[in-house]
């Protein structure tokens, strides 16, 4: 099993959607929230996948066509 961090940045329109959830279930990914902060105009969330390679791309390849950014963290931040 590979293990990626990511840092994703919505807008809050996005908020209510069901991302994390979504990533767990449609592409049998385990995600842990590391941290998390959100606000009135943007919000952002600290999350590391673990899964296998093909999904964990799957997955944010799908995070990003719903208008969330995305970009890698080092395992250690």
């Amino acid at each position: 099993m590979a293990k990626r961090r990511v840092m994703l940045t919505y807008h809050p329109e996005i908020s209510s959607e069901p991302i994390i959830y979504t990533l767990g279930q449609q592409f049998n990914l385990a995600t842990n929230i590391h941290r998390a902060d959100a606000t009135e105009s943007k919000g952002w969330i600290e999350l590391e996948l673990e899964g296998v390679d093909k999904d964990i791309e799957a997955g944010i390849a799908w995070v990003i066509s719903k208008g969330v950014r995305v970009d890698p963290l080092a395992a250690g931040e």
